[in-house]
């Protein structure tokens, strides 16, 4: 779009010309907030606070990509989050995800996975897939916990997580305080899926894994409204 064109375009014409802009040149922005047309303001003023806002989720997500970063820079590519979802629960499997994400990974909201509502999570699941170089999610069984316990259990399903990813993770980011001892090289990051983009990754494809099985089991036994009580 070329500021000199803008007095003979309409406001919808600027619209639809200034989607595909993002982020939009300063000298277009000033251009539009100083035109006389109100509508043409407001699309400014809205170009404006979209592009702080995205501004904003970048910087939280570089933010959370600090672990990774500072391990590539030692010449570790291929980082590997790892979450579980189910550990406090009385009925299901306890399940766990890994995902390594690319260096550049931009997936905006993604975050914690109890941090965010149902309907995000699941758009989050979608994107964590389509971005990841390679993700893997396992389980372990009610009968192993009672079996081993949950806390082994959980390990359980960890190390089945990793072993099964597409690419061979060269270093591993843990949520929690103790890592599963899998056969690579790992580490334990208190909170890590609020300080891991790729453990908030894990987390949310554990989460949304576990809770679609707590649904289908809710079919089966209804009585006990696993549906709606999915933790």
């Amino acid at each position: 779009m070329n500021i000199s064109d803008l007095p003979q375009l309409t406001v919808a014409q600027i619209h639809s010309q200034l989607d595909p802009l993002f982020p939009v040149p300063e000298s277009l922005l000033h251009a539009l907030e100083t035109d006389p047309r109100a509508g043409v303001q407001n699309l400014a003023h809205r170009a404006r606070k979209y592009q702080k806002k995205q501004e904003q989720e970048r910087a939280r997500l570089e933010r959370m990509l600090v672990l990774e970063n500072n391990l590539r820079a030692r010449g570790f590519a291929h980082i590997a989050g790892v979450d579980e979802a189910g550990r406090g629960p009385l009925a299901g499997p306890v399940v766990a995800a890994a995902v390594i994400l690319p260096s550049n990974a931009f997936i905006p909201g993604l975050n914690d996975s109890k941090m965010l509502s149902e309907k995000h999570r699941e758009a989050l699941f979608a994107e964590i897939q389509k971005n990841a170089l390679s993700f893997s999610v396992a389980q372990a069984s009610p009968d192993e916990i009672d079996h081993l316990n949950i806390r082994n259990a959980t390990h359980l399903a960890m190390r089945r997580a990793l072993e099964t990813l597409s690419i061979q993770p060269d270093r591993v980011l843990i949520d929690g305080n103790a890592v599963p001892e899998s056969p690579f090289v790992e580490q334990s990051i208190v909170g890590g899926d609020q300080k891991s983009l790729s453990i908030a990754a894990a987390s949310v494809l554990a989460k949304v894994t576990r809770d679609k099985m707590m649904v289908a089991f809710d079919l089966e036994f209804p009585e006990y409204g696993f549906a709606r009580h999915k933790g």
